[in-house]
């Protein structure tokens, strides 16, 4: 997967309505397969914290570049995955390539229209599975296997998206977006992952920014608080988001401003410690 932009002004807003109008089109063309699919990544803070809604002060989120799309593990088991790769193929997606050249068979695109990428992942389900990065499911068909992916099955919301698609048509539908206590939990782990400004950035927007802040994110957590992975990063957030020249911190307002910046970092941590000692079942200090 190509390198995020390491700050803000790599992500332009057209990009971020091109994603949300490729995201329709989706789900005009999945329809009643929507409630195995859950959008994950960079674009659900765009959708659960209303940005035509913002407080006074409150800042817009920055967006994203692609469309992440977790699955449910229903779909393999029903075999209902290849009701969805002949619907993709229908709506004129074709896989992607990376730098090389070569097929990405977990990424597909559009073909003639603005450039959108949608990735697909799939939880864990095998013990083999934390030995290996990407589950086939067809020749030309794959998603990224992601640790604690099942959570945004359990906590997810209901988002209505209107607007037009990607090829101008004016549409409503209904789409399940990842929920902010499984939220938390996937930016957390894919920080740990591999560090991304971006992460630490979606991950901090979210906390501040969702309903009423920590109080609203907080009951969230607690419905998770017991697995494993959401303990994980329960933690990542205790070791890399505490202190103010952390990782998190750091890379939120190296994010933001392309620099140290220590009332960013101040808010930062102030947000991950409130959060954390917010979450009850899990021991803080």
């Amino acid at each position: 997967m190509p390198d995020k932009p390491a700050t803000a002004d790599g992500y332009p807003p057209e990009q971020t309505e091109s994603v949300l109008a490729t995201c329709l089109y989706v789900a005009t063309k999945l329809g009643d397969l929507m409630d195995d699919i859950v959008v994950v990544g960079g674009l659900v803070p765009s959708l659960l914290v209303d940005q035509a809604q913002l407080p006074p002060g409150a800042e817009h989120h920055i967006g994203t570049m692609d469309l992440d799309v977790g699955l449910a593990l229903g779909l393999l088991a029903e075999e209902r995955y290849r009701t969805l790769t002949e619907r993709l193929r229908q709506a004129q997606f074709v896989r992607d390539v990376n730098e090389s050249g070569n097929a990405v068979r977990q990424r597909w695109k559009l073909k003639a229209v603005k450039p959108v990428t949608i990735d697909f992942l799939i939880p864990p389900s095998k013990v083999s599975d934390h030995r290996i990065r990407i589950r086939n499911i067809e020749r030309d068909f794959a998603a990224l296997i992601t640790p604690g992916l099942g959570l945004a099955f359990r906590d997810r919301r209901k988002i209505v998206l209107r607007g037009q698609t990607i090829f101008g048509e004016r549409a409503t539908r209904d789409v399940w977006v990842c929920g902010p206590g499984a939220y938390v939990v996937l930016k957390a782990l894919a920080f740990k992952g591999r560090g991304e400004n971006k992460d630490a950035y979606d991950l901090y927007y979210l906390i501040r920014n969702y309903g009423s802040g920590v109080a609203d994110v907080a009951p969230a957590l607690e419905t998770l608080v017991r697995d494993p992975d959401a303990r994980r990063a329960l933690d990542v957030l205790k070791e890399d988001f505490l202190e103010l020249d952390a990782t998190g911190p750091m890379r939120v307002a190296m994010f933001l401003q392309g620099a140290p910046d220590d009332d960013i970092q101040a808010d930062v941590a102030s947000q991950v410690d409130l959060l954390l000692r917010s979450v009850r079942g899990y021991r803080h200090r």
